[in-house]
């Protein structure tokens, strides 16, 4: 047999080679593409299984339930109640237009709601839920949910929506939600999520703003399973989010409601404070308004009549408003010079209606003047020229110290809007604040709490319960926190001379139960409850010489504006000090005639806890007082149904 050629052999051992190596590659690639096949298939299953459930699942927020607000016996001040409600899905929509054509054929379309509707469809994400019907019936829900195949992208759904049941009772204290504007948002750093979903509800003003991060919640989600059209399937799982912590306040439901019943044709502030601890039983600012019209969204028109109303119906006069306290300042000046031993109680000084201070005429109200007073004549007459004598030896460094260590010039702290700090002014702040120096006509004024002196109804109630206890007595608004008793404003020891202060107790108690005393035709009869007090007049105008000369206009033959504050303080029972009032009535007139009664009414209802008898009043006025009851309870809302809910 003939063997092959070398030449030939050696051929086909480079083409076995080459075969060799090839086939080696093919089968290097077909095993890393199994093994990739298998990776994919079957390690990452899961996740590419997900990934193509997302083209038909969708998250959506859950809302949470915002926290209750109770009064201080459980009586509900706000609360949740469901609204129906119509929500639009821009990407699941489709044709807009054609959508909200065809929604309008069922359902009565706001137009102001649908033109914010269509600017949040068009600014916000795709996925976002978008309102474009809020509170509407039942009936418009049901004929919604059975159309839904013919309108993509649209859900009716069943919500929550804040309701204050007490009505303008608690306008100032509590406040009111309103939908999360540009403006909330600027001014929060990282913006919880819930806040950008389209017209969610936030605190405003009141307790509901202050405490919004306990009363907002946290948000809980759901997945669900929509169809090629943006139809909701079914519901695949949810995680409930956690409900906002219920508050109970301190204000007692029907303490409140008959202090605002009792005001209801003044421009006024009342508060009323318990001496033991604090809490603020009744905290009113007159008039009010219903905060639930902010909750639907107010019209123009409304808010046009809050806004020019001269009474000024919105701002909480009892927390900001501040005013010349007047002689209700007169304890702080009497205290200042008593502890810096500058007088002796019982020690007089000469009214002859004026005072001459730096070529300077300071008048005292009673013209012809009060003859020799002392410290216990001085506040139960309301002298002010015994007060001017007080300033020239005391100075205003010490007698603002005492203020502001009784309450005044101080911000308490407070979760309400705006709490004002008032003013005790010293010789630093006019340098600093008005570029001037001090001068003697200052104190002088600032003796009778006129002048730079101001101070609002909460400060001025802080400052009688102080005056009461000696102790450090601060406001509480928040009794308990989902249950948790929070902790009291009893405050520690003042440090104030009780013998001191005994005589200027003493003092407060012949202004309301001596017959000279400013405020005996509003004293309390029952011997049990009698109070002490103190009136208060404080100017808005000035008095010319030319005026004083040919005397002095009555406030009643003054325009409204122009008359003179009225303002009364007390605690009661005056052994025994329970509660501390104050009242401010702006442009009242005299503090005897408008303050007082005022004062002496709300100080009965807050001891009894009910409409007192009318043996606790003065015999002549038990006719009046007995109208006024009657009118008052047919005023004030029922207090059944809306107690039977405790915190």
């Amino acid at each position: 047999m003939r063997r092959p050629p070398r030449d030939n052999a050696e051929s086909l051992r480079r083409i076995t080679r080459r075969a060799m190596i090839l086939g080696g590659a093919q089968a290097a690639f077909v095993g890393v593409l199994g093994l990739r096949m298998r990776f994919m298939q079957v390690d990452q299953a899961d996740q590419f299984r997900l990934l193509a459930e997302e083209n038909r699942i969708k998250i959506r927020l859950i809302p949470p339930a915002r926290g209750r607000i109770f009064d201080r016996n459980g009586a509900v001040v706000a609360e949740n109640v469901p609204s129906y409600r119509i929500t639009m899905v821009r990407e699941e929509a489709g044709d807009i237009d054609e959508v909200i054509n065809r929604l309008a054929r069922l359902v009565e379309l706001d137009p102001d709601e649908l033109e914010r509707a269509r600017r949040d469809l068009g600014e916000l994400r795709g996925d976002t839920p978008v309102t474009v019907a809020d509170r509407v019936s039942w009936g418009d829900i049901s004929r919604v949910a059975v159309n839904t195949p013919a309108l993509p992208g649209i859900t009716p759904e069943v919500g929550l929506s804040r309701r204050y049941p007490q009505g303008t009772d608690y306008a100032h204290v509590i406040g009111y939600v309103g939908p999360v504007s540009d403006r909330d948002l600027e001014q929060i750093d990282a913006p919880d999520q819930l806040l950008l979903i389209p017209r969610f509800q936030i605190g405003k003003i009141g307790l509901e703003a202050q405490r919004e991060n306990l009363l907002r919640g946290k948000a809980g989600n759901k997945r669900v399973e929509v169809n090629a059209s943006g139809r909701i399937m079914r519901e695949l799982d949810r995680q409930e989010g956690q409900a906002g912590s219920d508050l109970q306040i301190t204000i007692d439901n029907a303490l409140q409601s008959y202090t605002h019943a009792r005001m209801a044709e003044e421009s006024a502030a009342a508060v009323v404070i318990d001496c033991e601890t604090g809490d603020l039983l009744a905290c009113t600012s007159s008039p009010s308004y219903d905060p639930n019209l902010f909750v639907r969204g107010i019209s123009v028109t409304e808010y046009k009549a809050l806004l020019d109303n001269k009474y000024r119906p919105l701002p909480n006069k009892a927390v900001q408003g501040i005013y010349p306290p007047g002689s209700t300042f007169k304890m702080v000046t009497a205290l200042a010079a008593l502890e810096d031993g500058q007088i002796d109680p019982a020690e007089t000084v000469y009214c002859p209606g004026h005072l001459e201070v730096s070529g300077r005429r300071f008048h005292c109200w009673k013209r012809a003047g009060h003859g020799n007073v002392d410290l216990h004549r001085s506040l139960r007459e309301s002298c002010d020229v015994y007060y001017y004598e007080l300033a020239l030896r005391t100075g205003i460094e010490k007698i603002s110290a005492m203020a502001r260590r009784l309450g005044l010039g101080v911000q308490h702290d407070l979760p309400m809007t705006s709490v004002a700090a008032g003013l005790a002014p010293t010789k630093d702040w006019k340098l600093i604040n008005k570029g001037n120096d001090w001068v003697i006509g200052d104190s002088v004024n600032a003796a009778i709490g006129q002048g730079f002196v101001l101070s609002s109804p909460l400060q001025l109630a802080v400052m009688t319960a102080r005056l009461a206890t000696n102790r450090q007595v601060a406001p509480r608004l928040i009794k308990s926190i989902d249950g948790v008793e929070q902790p009291t404003g009893r405050g520690e020891d003042l440090g104030l001379n009780e013998n001191i202060l005994r005589e200027v107790r003493k003092a407060m108690f012949a202004v309301s139960n001596n017959r000279r005393g400013t405020a005996y035709s509003s004293r309390i009869i029952e011997d049990a409850f009698r109070m002490a007090g103190k009136t208060g007049t404080s100017q808005v105008r000035n008095i010319t010489a030319a005026e004083r000369a040919r005397g002095v206009t009555r406030n009643s033959d003054l325009p409204w504006e122009r008359r003179d504050h009225a303002l009364f303080v007390d605690f009661a029972p005056f052994d025994a000090p329970k509660v501390a009032v104050a009242v401010v009535v702006e442009h009242g007139g005299g503090g005897s005639t408008a303050a007082a009664p005022i004062a002496r009414d709300i100080t009965l209802q807050a001891l009894y806890g009910e409409d007192p008898p009318l043996t606790a009043y003065p015999a002549k006025d038990r006719g009046r007082i007995e109208t006024q009851q009657e009118q008052l309870r047919r005023a004030r809302p029922s207090q059944d149904g809306s107690g039977s809910d405790r915190a």
